[in-house]
């Protein structure tokens, strides 16, 4: 971040500041929202769009009916200002959810400080906005200048020292990040500008079990975390992401201020977020960790106990086979048995620890205790077997040791989300991919929406479902009664883009390495003229064809992991002779308008690995109660995907190209016309000649660019 975009992002934060006086929020005429949407498109240099002026007038009437609402909005329509002035407007407070780090600082930089400038002759009034993360993204100011609380037994250490002194790598970064401590106003890690690797943000930064708390800890009134949650105090707009919210919904732990409104952005990654939060493992590192922050104050006994329960699951997950676990075997039930008694009997004896005398204690206490807690709840969730969850043995090679772990996630999260989000508020949940196959219901079902309740899309005189419906809408026995519209895309899909379906490839199988696919990769890569982002859904596969068309072609390839995401994506945009190659990343998110991304390839359908435990369950789980278990979770999932990335083809008014699916099942296949019309409404062909002349036509009427030599 530059120094003029992080004092703008400290300036907007200062926005909602402690101290501030909250103005008295009026509402204003739901007649009155298309003149503020106009108003506020003119502050960012914008065109009003008619389906972004449709969905304010949605959301707007979803907030009037106390409904839940469901809204489509297509690259280009403008969907920020078509939730923010309607929301502002209504004069409540509104919590935004966002999935990216992009989006959030959209808001917070840009939208929301233009939005509130245009709207405030009418409000009469400036609403306070503010950015709200979890507790770990915050610096911590104790750990700053106090210390980490030792593993070692030996009370608060020097991060410095124990990351190879102030001449390693970390050890720099921790010197940095404490000096950076003394300059920021926000202490959040992202506007930490170059940044710093994961291990050391860990070491001056804690979760919210870790935190001693702002009475307890000596740097409690300049924490930045309780800073961060004053200022959404007072805030009209709370900008937060998608794992608070999990947080707030699910876990009866209220984080986020009260309001009357919540927006999900990115709502087609909601899901994904709460299954992660709703989502515990039982790893051999984090019993050992436990064993040695409770070393110091716990009493031999408890910490000898866990000690040994930690060697014999050590022993065990060596030698676990990775898969699902229906029932726990008996020896494996013990283990785990064996650690839930242990961090029971820890967390006993750190609780009837007296005071020694040592000014860290409390620290290292804290931090004891939040290890052996999370032992003890993960455990007891394992044993517990509920229906309504999938366990599982995964086996991770990511430090080269080859260990295994157990893992507990919720087979379903719609039962989760009906309870914890649609009580007590409106919802607007938007995206540019929230209908796959042409319809909202199974998008809806899975953020617990049922179809039972879905509404009429287009509101009539009178149209309440039962009389009392704004009373019966919250509260315990709410009925989440939702309406589902689809306000369409400014761009011209027909127009500026094809979809081609290679019909004449064969059908993949398990091996990345496709002859016939990669020949025809090569092909319309040379027909772009580069240009190409190439999507696949292994890693392997895009290691396959990038080695492969390092050595047929002369454009430039590049291969995510080869550096970060951020830089790969600065490359491909500024040299439109460049290709690049990835997975699950670069399936969303990645926004490249203009000549250097023409040609989007989807090597395959990105369906789930058959052997990924929660995926099966799932699937298993829908067939039981007579469902298509493959069109609800499998291609489902495929679809989504699918449909996020088409959209990286188009992203402005004059863009224009191909997305080629080099995967026939899209055409052979009768599930194929559900991920076709997932997808946007580009001009449909398989005819493989064709578009070798439309990516040629393409290509030549596309800006000059510099050649590129062949590499090696």
């Amino acid at each position: 971040m530059t120094n003029d975009s992080e004092s703008h992002a400290v300036e907007s934060q200062r926005a909602a500041a402690p101290g501030d006086e909250a103005e008295e929020a009026v509402a204003v005429p739901r007649s009155r929202i298309p003149e503020l949407l106009h108003a506020a498109v003119e502050s960012v240099g914008g065109v009003e769009r008619p389906g972004q002026v449709r969905m304010a007038e949605a959301v707007a009437d979803a907030v009037d009916h106390a409904e839940h609402l469901l809204v489509q909005a297509g690259t280009g329509t403008g969907k920020s200002l078509a939730y923010l002035v309607p929301a502002l407007a209504h004069g409540d407070r509104v919590v935004v959810a966002t999935a990216t780090l992009a989006l959030q600082r959209q808001l917070v930089e840009r939208d929301l400080p233009r939005t509130v400038e245009a709207l405030h002759p009418v409000l009469r009034r400036r609403p306070l906005y503010a950015m709200l993360k979890g507790r770990s993204n915050y610096l911590c100011l104790h750990r700053a200048n106090e210390g980490t609380p030792s593993e070692e037994g030996e009370g608060l250490f020097d991060p410095v020292d124990a990351l190879g002194g102030p001449a390693g790598k970390l050890g720099q970064e921790v010197l940095r990040l404490r000096d950076w401590a003394d300059e920021t106003e926000t202490g959040d890690r992202d506007d930490m500008s170059p940044g710093v690797s994961d291990k050391a943000w860990a070491q001056l930064s804690v979760n919210s079990k870790e935190c001693l708390g702002a009475t307890r800890c000596a740097y409690g009134q300049e924490c930045f975390a309780e800073k961060a949650r004053e200022r959404a105090k007072l805030a009209d707009v709370v900008v937060t992401n998608h794992a608070m919210l999990a947080i707030d919904a699910i876990e009866g732990a209220p984080v986020l201020p009260e309001h009357g409104l919540l927006i999900v952005d990115e709502a087609h990654e909601l899901v994904n977020r709460v299954t992660g939060a709703a989502t515990a493992e039982l790893t051999v590192g984090a019993v050992n960790r436990a064993v040695k922050r409770a070393a110091r104050l716990a009493n031999e006994k408890a910490v000898d106990l866990l000690q040994a329960a930690a060697e014999n699951y050590h022993g065990l997950m060596e030698t676990a086979q990775p898969g699902r676990v229906e029932e726990l075997p008996e020896y494996l039930a013990y283990a785990v048995t064996a650690i839930r008694d242990a961090a029971r009997q820890v967390i006993t004896s750190l609780g009837e620890t007296r005071d020694k005398g040592l000014s860290d204690e409390d620290a290292v206490r804290k931090q004891a205790m939040a290890s052996a807690e999370a032992l003890h709840e993960t455990a007891d969730r394992l044993l517990e077997g509920s229906e309504y969850d999938v366990v599982w043995i995964e086996r991770s090679d990511r430090y080269g040791l080859g260990t295994a772990s157990l893992r507990v996630a919720p087979l379903s999260v719609s039962g989760l989300l009906r309870e914890g989000l649609y009580k007590e508020r409106s919802v607007v949940l938007t995206s540019a991919t929230l209908k796959l196959g042409g319809d909202f219901n199974g998008v809806a079902g899975s953020l617990g929406l049922p179809k039972e309740t879905r509404l009429p899309d287009v509101r009539t005189p009178g149209d309440n479902p039962e009389p009392g419906f704004g009373e019966a809408a919250h509260g315990e026995d709410a009925v989440p009664y939702w309406r589902g519209i689809d306000v369409g895309s400014p761009f011209k899909y027909p127009k500026q883009g094809i979809l081609y379906v290679a019909k004449h490839l064969a059908d993949p199988g398990r091996d990345p390495e496709r002859p016939d696919m990669l020949d025809e990769l090569a092909e319309l890569i040379g027909a772009a003229g580069g240009r190409t982002l190439g999507l696949f859904s292994s890693m392997r596969g895009a290691q396959a064809a990038a080695e492969a068309m390092r050595e047929r072609l002369d454009h430039r390839v590049l291969l995510q992991g080869e550096d970060t995401l951020g830089e790969l994506i600065r490359e491909f945009a500024s040299d439109a002779t460049t290709c690049l190659f990835g997975t699950l990343s670069l399936w969303q998110g990645v926004d490249v308008p203009g000549s250097a991304c023409q040609l989007v390839v989807m090597d395959r359908i990105p369906f789930p690995r058959p052997d990924d435990p929660l995926m099966s369950a799932r699937q298993k789980d829908v067939e039981q109660h007579g469902g298509n278990g493959f069109m609800a979770v499998a291609a489902t999932h495929a679809a989504l995907l699918m449909a996020q990335g088409a959209g990286r083809l188009v992203r402005a008014a004059d863009d224009r190209g191909v997305v080629a699916v080099l995967d026939p099942r899209v055409e052979t296949k009768r599930y194929g016309g559900f991920f076709r019309s997932s997808m946007p409404e580009f001009w449909y062909t398989t005819d493989r000649n064709q578009v070798r002349r439309s990516l040629a036509a393409i290509d030549a009427s596309a800006a000059p660019v510099r050649p590129v030599a062949k590499r090696g």
